[in-house]
């Protein structure tokens, strides 16, 4: 978190440059992805770049930026194996990366606030989630072993 409003206005333009070079990375990826759906080499830099993006907002205290990346991230990484992109989802992730472009550019330079709305980011988490299917999660209690007796 930036001491000052002097700190903040230096950092912020660094940080907007190194998140739209990761942007632009994951986005190269995603073209990658289109035309081979399974690569595992571009799946894993676009993980790479959303957890860089995700950690340099977290230390300006972006957290709509951060939690955002951090839940794309997630959807990729619990896909259910194998992971094979189909045209909807790849038009899904392609919009998310695209509303995160665009909410770096409504970032305040002043004070870095962002004014946002976050039901933009949930609806495109849910449909990016629909489109690409999750690992099922168990949650029923483990059975405890007895033992002795």
């Amino acid at each position: 978190m930036m001491n000052s409003a002097n700190e903040w206005q230096t950092a912020l333009p660094e940080f907007l440059r190194e998140a739209e070079m990761l942007l632009i990375k994951s986005q190269e990826c995603l073209s990658h992805l289109h035309l081979i759906r399974d690569d595992s080499d571009a799946i894993d830099c676009m993980k790479t770049s959303l957890a860089k993006l995700a950690e340099k907002a977290d230390n300006l205290a972006l957290q709509a930026i951060s939690d955002f990346s951090r839940r794309l991230l997630a959807l990729i990484a619990n896909a259910r194996p194998p992971l094979q992109l189909h045209d909807q989802a790849l038009d899904a992730l392609h919009d998310c990366l695209t509303l995160l472009a665009w909410q770096l550019e409504l970032i305040d330079t002043r004070t870095g606030e962002l004014p946002l709305d976050e039901s933009e980011q949930t609806a495109l988490i849910a449909l990016a989630t629909l489109q690409i299917p999750q690992k099922e999660f168990s949650h029923a209690p483990q059975p405890r072993l007895h033992h002795g007796t």
